[in-house]
């Protein structure tokens, strides 16, 4: 048996083969959506994350009419993965929340990332109250408890 996310697998091929996981998981490795989302996914200011969101969830529209519940999954990770990314470096102007010595360090506000954050999560709750959405997900969770009984 193959791990989550196998890079050699065209997940809108083989939807079947895609796991939700927890969180970001397989964020950065499942594709296509990886190099469809990617270069959209800015978190710097508020604005490019605002841009950034809204081309995101563009995305995530594309994806459910579509009926793409894969792509749907990945812009919803992406768009958690802006709120994360965005409240570390919120909290840490660095990025780096631990010393060398794995000690934590001293919180270094950046007001500028946390509005970055509230733009992601406003995003990302958007998606995930979205009641089609939880539709997919449930039946892309029997679609993939089918597909290992066979």
């Amino acid at each position: 048996m193959t791990s989550f996310p196998d890079e050699s697998i065209d997940y809108r091929t083989h939807p079947e083969a895609y796991r939700i996981g927890r969180g970001e998981t397989g964020v950065l490795t499942v594709e296509p959506y990886k190099s469809e989302i990617l270069p959209h996914w800015r978190f710097k200011t508020p604005e490019d994350a605002e841009a950034s969101a809204a081309a995101i969830l563009e995305l995530y529209e594309a994806y459910k009419s579509s009926g793409d519940f894969v792509g749907m999954d990945m812009a919803r990770k992406f768009l958690q993965m802006g709120y994360t990314r965005s409240r570390r470096y919120a909290r840490h102007r660095s990025g780096r929340k631990y010393d060398d010595d794995g000690r934590e360090l001293p919180e270094d506000p950046d007001p500028q990332k946390a509005r970055s954050a509230e733009v992601f999560k406003a995003a990302w709750d958007r998606v995930r109250e979205d009641g089609e959405y939880q539709q997919r997900k449930q039946a892309h969770q029997r679609l993939v408890a089918k597909s290992r009984k066979k």
